[in-house]
């Protein structure tokens, strides 16, 4: 299956139930999970390739059906070929981790996917050989609700990491949305 579907998994479609058994029917796969959020109806799945480390994990917001997956991956993909297939991300933002650490998050709003490349600083460039670390999937109201809380640029192609970066105070798109916070009771 093509992105959002993983394995199988579609957020916003697929139940939680059913992606559980996918992921503990799965060879590939390895120490798989569940933890559910005792205040709420919210539950999690943490799972791994099989001899690696822990990875990945697959998010319900209500139990009954998934709402995200996140990926990170081993950088065997660049973001040359994740435009080949996917074409080009309609926005992008980054965030440094450390002087030799950035990642620019590359938002895919019709495949609701967030493809995450790694730069080797702030100071270097985002280039068709950046290596993709994780992608997370969600269901379409996550994405729309993603756009309308962020702050993000717009794709302009390859370049500078500080293009991106989210000290860039030049946002193409900014939130129209703000969340509130509600007690919890």
């Amino acid at each position: 299956c093509g992105a959002p579907c993983w394995n199988n998994i579609t957020p916003g479609e697929t139940t939680w139930n059913n992606a559980v058994t996918i992921l503990e029917d799965d060879t590939a796969l390895e120490n798989v999970q569940t933890q559910q959020d005792e205040g709420t109806s919210a539950v999690v799945a943490e799972f791994q390739g099989v001899g690696g480390s822990p990875c990945c994990q697959m998010f319900s917001e209500t139990g009954e059906t998934v709402s995200l997956i996140f990926l990170r991956l081993a950088p065997d993909t660049t973001v040359g070929e994740i435009i080949e297939t996917h074409g080009e991300p309609a926005y992008a933002i980054g965030s440094e981790f450390a002087e030799d650490q950035a990642i620019v998050n590359l938002l895919y709003p019709d495949i609701q996917t967030v493809v995450y490349a790694f730069t080797a600083g702030i100071s270097v460039d985002l280039t068709e050989d950046s290596e993709i670390v994780g992608v997370l999937f969600m269901q379409p109201h996550d994405m729309e609700l993603l756009i309308q809380t962020s702050n993000l640029h717009a794709w302009e192609g390859f370049g500078p990491y500080q293009a991106y970066a989210v000290t860039n105070e030049e946002f193409e798109v900014t939130p129209e949305v703000t969340l509130t916070p509600t007690p919890e009771g």
